[in-house]
């Protein structure tokens, strides 16, 4: 199949009319050249035009007939998922995910690299592209031309100029992201702080399908949120919003690595727990994760933790519980700030389940304003362990099917 749209361009989408088309095809269809054009209120001719551009692109394929209304059956039109591959990497501290997927956002090819400790940026650079280079050649041996890459990157970004600003568990500043990508693989690159592309995410696939107000977060070794407020993201001039992780609950808590006392990362993110629990152990609690202090390796993580509560550990389980409810306070300032019909849960500490979610959501009903809290619903993500990754492919979807909103 020939492909004479200009791959690693988005030159050819920047016709609004076309874009708009395009998602009406992708959200609607199999639908007919009149459908478009009454739902569009585009006249015939540009529909006709239009689509035939797309159809010559590969990006539209003709698909069965429809109804008659009294004529001709007319020829129906739905997207070709398969003319173009997308992928979306996850720039994490601890690895790099990047995984493909077609145009109907269907995920397929995935790598997986693990980041060395405090890596220089050009190690980390160089994970993010080995990872890309091993799903990109994956995806072409099946014929299918890559179209664009999505970045997901820890921490502060600007995703305009397409620059990790500061990464602060990696301890990297002013990583043109983008501009490194795009030299070597041809294609457009979009960048978001990952827990932001996240959120983008849970509107196109997950949890947030359909929904205009609703705030995803992700609760890992870190604490992060994405906003998504009438159907938009939220970003701020600073490209901050979403740092619930660093909003204070308690102002004479713990030292937070941003430097400040108190904030929530400082008691919900999994080593935060992990820290909780040491310094109880070490008073002489009675628990069977007293044995993990003992190991050379020092084997107490936040898996541990949960292991321990599913087996009955009362300890185990009451770090847990304490944890939901320190979060449970958080979520409350964003329930009485944005007033949000749902929040999205993920991350880890997320994965204890209803030993984590009964308190949380228990502590919500007894501190958020009433209305606001009988609204909103808090669901876990069901994305799974690539949802950051998906949501980085969905930054190139978005700019091909709805530019106006990237």
């Amino acid at each position: 199949m020939s492909h004479p749209i200009q791959t690693g361009s988005f030159q050819w989408m920047k016709s609004i009319n076309k874009s708009a088309i395009l998602n009406i095809i992708r959200l609607q269809g199999p639908i007919s050249r009149s459908e478009i054009a009454k739902v569009t209120r585009l006249t015939s001719p540009t529909v006709t035009n239009i689509v035939a551009e797309l159809l010559q692109s590969g990006l539209v394929v003709e698909s069965d007939r429809g109804e008659s209304t009294g004529g001709r059956k007319p020829i129906l039109l739905k997207i070709n998922g398969s003319a173009f591959g997308v992928i979306g990497v996850y720039a994490g501290a601890k690895k790099v995910r990047a995984l493909a997927a077609d145009l109907e956002g269907r995920a397929g090819e995935e790598v997986v690299l693990p980041v060395p400790p405090r890596p220089t940026k050009e190690q980390f650079v160089s994970i993010v592209q080995k990872a890309v280079h091993q799903v990109k050649e994956q995806i072409q041996k099946k014929g299918h031309p890559l179209l664009g890459i999505g970045v997901g990157m820890h921490g502060l970004v600007d995703p305009e100029q397409g620059i990790s600003i500061y990464a602060p568990n990696l301890y990297l500043r002013d990583i043109p992201i983008a501009s490194l990508l795009e030299e070597v693989f041809k294609v457009p690159v979009e960048v978001e702080n990952d827990v932001r592309a996240l959120a983008i995410g849970e509107s196109w696939f997950g949890q947030g399908q359909g929904i205009d107000d609703f705030i995803s977060v992700h609760v890992g070794t870190g604490v992060g949120a994405g906003i998504i407020a009438e159907g938009r993201l939220v970003h701020g001039p600073s490209f901050t919003a979403g740092e619930v992780g660093h909003t204070t609950i308690d102002a004479r808590g713990p030292l937070c690595n941003c430097g400040n006392h108190g904030c929530l990362e400082a008691f919900v993110a999994a080593p935060a727990m992990v820290r909780r629990a040491r310094e109880q152990l070490q008073t002489g609690v009675s628990s069977s994760l007293s044995d993990k202090l003992q190991d050379t390796a020092d084997s107490l993580t936040g898996e541990a933790i949960f292991q321990a509560a599913r087996a009955g550990d009362t300890f185990a389980a009451e770090i847990l519980a304490e944890t939901g409810r320190y979060l449970g306070i958080g979520l409350s300032n964003l329930v009485n700030l944005f007033n949000p019909r749902k929040i999205i849960l993920s991350g880890g500490v997320i994965a204890a389940g209803p030993l984590v979610l009964d308190p949380l959501k228990q502590t919500i009903r007894e501190r958020a304003l009433s209305i606001p809290a009988g609204d909103v619903s808090i669901v876990p993500s069901t994305l799974g362990r690539s949802g950051r990754a998906i949501g980085a492919y969905t930054l190139v979807l978005q700019k091909l099917f709805q530019p106006q909103m990237s």
